[in-house]
């Protein structure tokens, strides 16, 4: 199951049309100056404040809001009648929905301000899901159950605490879950009915970042997993009424993924790269400890899977190059017995339902939002469940992209996906960095990218630099500690890449990210000043050590292993370095600064010093930040405004003209 957390739920010929319709004219590319230092332009509209960005134009406003309004819709759970749970957004935020056949309407069950992302139905009679919802993006994840019948809501675990990874017991009684206070690195094994007031039990007082992966069949053990990093995990056993811990492979120092228990209770089957560049799909013998591997020949990542409730089969989904293969195996013998036929897209939420006959999961194409789906395995039919809503714009004029690769600096050769506008040339380019740092950008649906490649006319190259996952362990360690400016490099030969491509003009590219992509956007605009028009920081990475000292005590040690302890002096020196907040000086490009005020992972204070660094070096930066959001703007009428702010910087700083 996944974790209460996660259950929340992302030419100039054709250019010249569009100025006549939509009022977009691109003037002769410019050098783009630095701004005079004056004062700051403060202005608050609701819970956002805005300095020095301009007023959005009325015509601007209301064409972005066709894109922002893209809807997408995910595979949640089966209901016992036969219906599914979806997660969509009719309002300002992601709710629950039930649809009660293939195409059939949604029914909204859950009427938050907040977004509710996720629900995972009481196993048994199926009366009442669970859900996770937080407050003004905080992430101190609530766990709450919902009766289907009476909608009555109980919140289930103690406010004030963050709380994930909760698993049904099989009679649908009892959940187990980690819990922790923000401030803690250590997170508890809880567990209680839902439906009752009681207050939870402590099942373990637990030791870092553990959780709950599953129950066996007969309620008396819990799977645990421990996260160390992303190249090291841990499996337990815990034994439900004497509490005692046992460790499945002590001895090995590897990665784990998910977890479930065989029907019997003697094995377990998770995902391992033991042995093997990438994630293997594995039984482990509990009582023997002796390792199968079910999927010896792939090379490439078993991303997600599930077991069906007999054990008989599993469905697993394949990562080939950021794209999903989706197939069904003979659990004992490995043999595969179904290959789902899926158009290019991404697959998640696999999910088989209580009689092992169908399979829910949720497609995500380049050029389609996300739908729900089940496959039926004896018919072997592919259903499409829901057809999510465009915004009132045309899907035939959406771009797919091209799978790019450029030489870095050391011979490595590093992958990107290119969305091209639809024919001309002199193109600027926004370059897109994913967050993680071990995260992959992946061809899903992004109204954002569509916008810019449609109504701007700008390219966008979105590249997986080391240390991204997808392509290997080894890959992934290449931008740890002292190499992590290594990755930054990689984006230099992008911009290589850019300039030796002649319908891009390179002359006008900008870098854009979130989180760990926002720390890369200002280590690029350090290094590569002069070879950047500006750059977009969402949620960023200043300094890594204000960073360490400063984000969540749940998360401090696991980011500890990713980017060095602080504490060690000459970690500490090492981090100093290569912070771009030590640099910050050397930028004289705009910057545009997103920030939620709760975000508890990268803290305000990351966006409020390197905004104040570059308005002391007098250069030029706007900022947008949210009081009702965290890592990232989840509610829409703010994503409205990040998306007006982003154009009009990018009309700024590529020289567009955005006039009716």
């Amino acid at each position: 199951m996944p974790s209460l957390g996660e259950l929340r739920l992302k030419t100039l010929a054709a250019a010249a049309c569009l100025a006549l319709t939509l009022g977009v004219a691109w003037a002769d590319p410019a050098p783009v100056a630095a701004a005079r230092p004056g004062p700051v332009d403060v202005r608050t509209q609701g819970a956002l404040r805005f300095e020095n960005v301009p007023q959005t134009p009325p015509a601007v406003r209301e064409r972005l809001r066709q894109y922002v309004n893209t809807r997408a819709a995910g595979f949640l759970d089966f209901l016992p009648d036969g219906g599914i749970l979806i997660a969509t957004r009719f309002g300002n935020a992601t709710q629950v929905h039930r649809v009660a056949q293939p195409m059939g309407a949604r029914t909204q069950l859950t009427f938050f301000d907040e977004p509710v992302g996720g629900a995972s139905v009481r196993p048994g009679n199926g009366d009442a899901f669970l859900f996770a919802r937080d407050a003004g993006g905080d992430e101190n994840f609530g766990g709450f159950l919902q009766n289907l019948t009476t909608g009555q809501v109980n919140q289930f675990t103690t406010p004030g605490t963050r709380n994930q990874s909760a698993v049904w017991r099989d009679d649908g009684q009892m959940v187990a879950w980690a819990q922790v206070p923000a401030a803690s690195p250590n997170y508890d094994i809880m567990i209680a009915d839902p439906a009752a007031p009681a207050a939870p039990r402590r099942l373990l007082q637990g030791e870092g970042a553990v959780g709950p992966l599953d129950f066996s069949a007969d309620g008396s053990k819990l799977l645990i997993g421990q996260s160390i990093s992303v190249a090291y995990s841990r499996r337990f056993i815990l034994d439900v009424a004497s509490g005692a811990l046992s460790e499945i492979t002590p001895d090995l120092r590897v990665s784990y993924d998910g977890g479930e228990f065989t029907p019997d209770g003697r094995a377990i089957i998770l995902t391992s790269d033991e042995g093997s560049e990438y994630q293997r799909l594995v039984r482990i013998d509990l009582t023997t400890g002796a390792r199968t591997v079910l999927t010896p020949n792939l090379n490439w990542d078993v991303e997600s899977f599930d077991q069906s409730r007999d054990g008989r089969r599993i469905a697993l989904s394949v990562n080939e190059a950021g794209q999903s293969r989706l197939s069904i195996i003979d659990a004992r013998a490995g043999r595969t017995t179904h290959q789902v036929d899926l158009p290019p897209s991404v697959v998640s939420g696999v999910q088989f339902d209580d009689a092992g006959r169908r399979l829910g999961f949720t497609v995500n194409a380049a050029t389609a939002p996300g739908d729900a789906y089940t496959y039926d395995l004896r018919s072997r039919q592919l259903t499409r469940w829901t057809q999510s809503e465009v915004g009132g714009l045309d899907p035939s004029r959406f771009v797919a992209p091209e799978l790019v690769t450029w030489t870095s600096f050391d011979g490595r050769e590093i992958s990107g996906f290119y969305y091209r506008p639809a024919s001309g040339g002199n193109f600027p380019v926004i370059v897109s960095i994913h967050g993680g740092p071990e995260a992959q950008s992946r061809p899903t649906f992004s109204s954002t990218v569509q916008y810019w490649v449609n109504e701007l006319g700008v390219a966008v190259l979105v590249p997986n630099v080391r240390g991204s996952s997808g392509y290997g362990r080894s890959f992934l360690a290449l931008d740890n500690a002292e190499k992590r400016e290594d990755s930054v490099r990689d984006i230099g030969a992008a911009l290589d890449w850019i300039a030796a491509r002649p319908e891009l003009d390179d002359s006008r590219v900008a870098v854009y990210g979130g989180s760990y992509g926002g720390y890369m956007v200002l280590a690029s605009m350090v290094h590569f000043n002069d070879r950047l028009a500006g750059g977009v920081n969402i949620v960023g990475i200043s300094n890594f050590v204000t960073f360490l000292e400063n984000t969540s005590g749940y998360r401090r040690d696991l980011r500890r292993v990713e980017y060095g302890d602080e504490r060690d002096p000459a970690m500490r020196a090492t981090l100093e370095r290569i912070s771009p907040l030590s640099r910050i000086h050397e930028v004289s490009r705009p910057l545009l600064v997103i920030h939620g005020a709760n975000d508890p992972r990268v803290p305000l204070s990351e966006a409020e010093q390197v905004a104040a660094a570059v308005r002391e070096n007098r250069g030029e930066v706007w900022t947008l930040v949210a009081a009702d959001e965290g890592h990232g703007f989840a509610k829409r009428p703010n994503q409205e405004a990040q998306r007006e702010a982003e154009t009009l910087f990018f009309q700024r700083i590529f020289q567009l003209n955005l006039t009716r």
